[in-house]
């Protein structure tokens, strides 16, 4: 009830005091509310009108739940926005199935593209690299290091972005007798790791939306943290046991293998595409990394397609008696010492048909058009696959295909699912003939999701299988003096990823890289600068660091190596305990918070790089602003056309800005 006192007249009816007091009685409950207005008009004026409060409205369905929370990890629904086909007529429906089967023969060939402009990305990163990645390999005393080989294996991959083709140098190698099986079996480990590289650049160009990088992202690193825990664990077993050399030198003493010949599935349909475009002659690189000196002078580009070689018995001079091929076969005259030997002469008889076989212009050049050129339309037909895979993938289409991909088996068969990927990641790796084809073609899948986590990951681990059984084939084509060999180093490779399951698949909680793909998939989300540091450090910065200590010598590599080791494991095992047993840590180590902020959290450097971007793209950052005010702008509109939403009959829920707007409404109403 209101008392007497600060409210005697209508002067005072907006008084603070009146005002509060009115405020404190409508608190308890409504029919108190209507008591004290009520007893309040008949104290004031007899003569007055008591004025009754509105009826009460129950607007109970207008409040807001608050969301639930949402895991980010969780597959959206693709839901589809066009008209059900039962609502369309014959006409409609013959339309819609012109479309999708448009849709579909546009995806096939932007997919073909693809491919294609992968091809032509590996072509131009031998011709601005090859030469050097030759070279690289010409250095035995480093690739006696297993640390240096291994480094060497990633930095040639990335030079060259093909594995197949880091892979034949060292076959090659291998086979010359300038390499051993043991020294090259980190190299393929590195190989492995380079490999991985692409479909992570792949996934930078869904970078606009952050679920869809969120996921993409992380669907991509899977793969490389596969590859960099499989070394982490095998590279140090091979060295203290020889166990990949061993095991894989006892099955090629096992078996007759007779050569064969790999086949040729995808190339096929692409190298009409890329052969109009570009020819390489790949032997060039083999034979600077076999110290080949006349290589060096040989361009990367062929120029003839067609060739014949002549060999003849021909009297040729030799320094000495000593050079002859037999005793029988060596005359003097006095001045001279001749010899039979057999000359090899070739005759260029056809020039190759593609674009840049009469361009004067050296590798180097040739190599960095290309490599603009292909980086170009591959990123554009990504774009557009995504695009059309948005658009086809709705409704209960989308609905069957994630129920297909990501469903397990019922129990108990449900462990069996995820090594069917692995089959089917196997098989389709197997058939494109190149990881990275596979792993780049599911990331954007993953990216809009269609394609979870968890599934990639074992498709990822297929992939790795597939690329090595397509070198195991190919290694069977090689001659038989060197078919021992060169199948020793690719079965080096298909045991190397068979361990790598076995340690970081079956049991779900080895499965550690989905785990930190997920982590570096979150944290891209929020600072997506990240996601092109964590490429420059991991696949050209600590490789570059770790050769160059490899040169320095064992004692630099043990003095440097061995405490950065050291610190990094005690900072991964206080972070665990930080998660699961902080009480087990001193309570300075529950939290990073001891330590500068720059120094546990990436919020000051994403105001670094967020300064340095404004400087350097300063329109980029205008329009920037300009889009944000727009959006500012139109959540503004949208929220004063919003309904007000006011609870009557439930006083617990009245806010007490609310009552006293009642309070001032009603007493205006009343003078």
């Amino acid at each position: 009830m209101f008392t007497e006192g600060p409210c005697p007249s209508a002067n005072n009816l907006y008084h603070s005091t009146c005002v509060e007091t009115a405020f404190k009685s409508l608190k308890p409950k409504k029919a108190a509310t209507q008591q004290a207005w009520t007893h309040y008009n008949h104290h004031r004026s007899p003569t007055r009108k008591t004025i009754s409060l509105s009826p009460s409205h129950s607007t109970l369905a207008l409040v807001e739940e608050e969301p639930e929370e949402v895991d980010p990890w969780d597959l959206p629904e693709l839901k589809d926005t066009g008209i059900p086909w039962s609502a369309l007529d014959t006409k409609g429906k013959v339309l819609r199935v012109l479309v999708s089967v448009g849709k579909a023969i546009l995806l096939l060939g932007f997919l073909y593209i693809f491919i294609c402009s992968l091809d032509i990305l590996s072509s131009a990163f031998q011709l601005v690299g090859g030469k050097a990645a030759g070279d690289i390999f010409q250095d035995n005393a480093v690739l006696s290091n297993p640390l240096a080989g291994l480094v060497i294996g990633v930095l040639v991959t990335l030079l060259v972005q093909s594995s197949s083709t880091s892979s034949s140098i060292v076959v090659s190698m291998v086979s010359s007798g300038l390499l051993s099986v043991q020294l090259a079996v980190p190299i393929i480990m590195g190989t492995n790791i380079g490999t991985s590289v692409t479909n992570t650049l792949v996934a930078m160009t869904q970078a606009g939306e952050r679920s869809t990088f969120r996921r993409a992202f992380a669907g991509a690193t899977v793969h490389d943290f596969f590859n960099w825990l499989s070394v982490l664990v095998l590279l140090p077993l091979e060295v203290a046991s020889g166990y990949l050399y061993r095991v894989t030198k006892l099955i090629i003493d096992s078996f007759q293998i007779q050569s064969g010949e790999a086949p040729d599935l995808l190339n096929v349909i692409t190298d009409p595409l890329t052969d109009s475009i570009i020819q390489l002659d790949k032997d060039v690189i083999s034979q600077i990394a076999t110290g080949d000196a006349a290589a060096r002078n040989k361009s990367l580009i062929k120029k003839w397609c067609q060739t014949y070689t002549n060999t003849t018995l021909m009297n040729v001079t030799v320094p000495g008696p000593e050079n002859c091929t037999s005793p029988s076969l060596c005359w003097d005259d006095g001045n001279y010492t001749y010899t039979l030997k057999n000359e090899s002469e070739t005759f260029n008889v056809a020039l190759c048909k593609h674009a840049f076989v009469h361009v004067k212009l050296p590798d180097l050049a040739v190599g960095l058009i290309l490599l603009a050129l292909s980086l170009l339309v591959l990123c554009s037909c990504l774009i557009l696959i995504v695009k059309l895979l948005n658009s086809m993938l709705k409704g209960q289409v989308a609905a069957v295909i994630k129920k297909i991909i990501n469903t397990d088996f019922p129990f108990p068969f449900g462990w069996i699912t995820g090594y069917i990927a692995i089959l089917v990641g196997a098989g389709m790796t197997f058939i494109v003939q190149s990881s990275s084809v596979f792993t780049s073609a599911i990331t954007p899948l993953v990216g809009i999701g269609v394609i979870s986590i968890e599934r990639a990951y074992p498709l990822s681990l297929g992939s790795n299988i597939g690329t090595t059984t397509t070198a195991i084939l190919a290694a069977m084509a090689s001659p038989g003096e060197t078919l021992a060999n060169s199948l020793q180093i690719a079965l080096v490779h298909f045991l190397f990823n068979i361990s790598g399951i076995i340690l970081w698949y079956p049991i779900p909680f080895t499965r550690i890289p989905i785990r930190l793909a997920k982590g570096l998939g979150n944290i891209t989300a929020s600072y997506r600068w990240f996601a092109a540091v964590y490429i420059i450090c991991c696949f050209f910065i600590l490789p570059l660091f770790v050769f160059s200590l490899s040169l320095a010598g064992w004692p630099v590599l043990v003095g440097v190596g061995v405490p950065l080791l050291v610190l990094l494991i005690v900072i991964i095992v206080i972070n665990v305990l930080q998660k699961k047993m902080p009480s087990s840590l001193p309570e300075v180590l529950r939290s990073w918070d001891f330590l500068p902020l720059w120094a546990h959290s990436l919020a000051p450097w994403d105001k670094v790089v967020s300064v340095f971007t404004a400087k350097c793209c300063c329109c980029c950052k205008c329009c920037q602003i300009a889009s944000e005010d727009q959006d500012s702008t139109e959540k503004k509109s949208t929220a004063n056309k919003k309904p007000c939403k006011e609870v009557y009959d439930n006083p617990a829920m009245i806010t007490d800005k609310e009552v006293e707007s009642e309070i001032k409404i009603e007493l205006q109403t009343q003078l």
